[in-house]
């Protein structure tokens, strides 16, 4: 099978790798930090005698009200930080974009994409077009299929 882009992580910058570990990591925790309680509060509920006895140790009812306070707030904040990462990310993403005034030519698409000018031609007169690209991500070729 062809290697694409999309299956080589080697292309990810050392930045996006880590940050994408981190909020794996991030997830998981968050994950089981709101399922371990649920879990206990299950077993208790359906009558699970070392369940019942942790209860008891730990306060019953009360303890476990002022547990789910705690872990309200906790959400709460979780979901603060997530809307203050999207409006940040929305308010940066409007600066970075560049105005639509500066027109790309042909030349310019060529320089950048580092692809021949003849073969951008050619390949705008057909439909089907195969982009070859080596291991770092580079168009290596581009082949037209030109119809019959």
């Amino acid at each position: 099978m062809k290697e694409y882009i999309i299956n080589t992580p080697q292309l990810q910058s050392l930045q996006k790798r880590v940050g994408a570990v981190l909020a794996w990591a991030v997830c998981w925790t968050m994950w089981i930090y709101l399922l371990v309680p649920l879990a206990t509060l299950i077993s208790w509920v359906l009558g699970d005698r070392k369940m019942i006895n942790e209860m008891r140790w730990f306060g019953g009812y009360k303890s476990l009200l002022e547990l789910m306070q705690i872990y309200v707030v906790t959400l709460l904040v979780m979901v603060a930080l997530w809307l203050c990462w999207i409006i940040y990310r929305a308010l940066r993403s409007r600066v970075l974009i560049p105005s639509a005034n500066n027109i790309v030519n042909d030349a310019e698409l060529c320089a950048f994409y580092q692809v021949k000018n003849d073969e951008l031609q050619q390949c705008r007169k057909v439909a089907l077009i195969t982009v070859y690209f080596d291991d770092h991500g580079h168009i290596v070729h581009l082949d037209p299929h030109i119809d019959r």
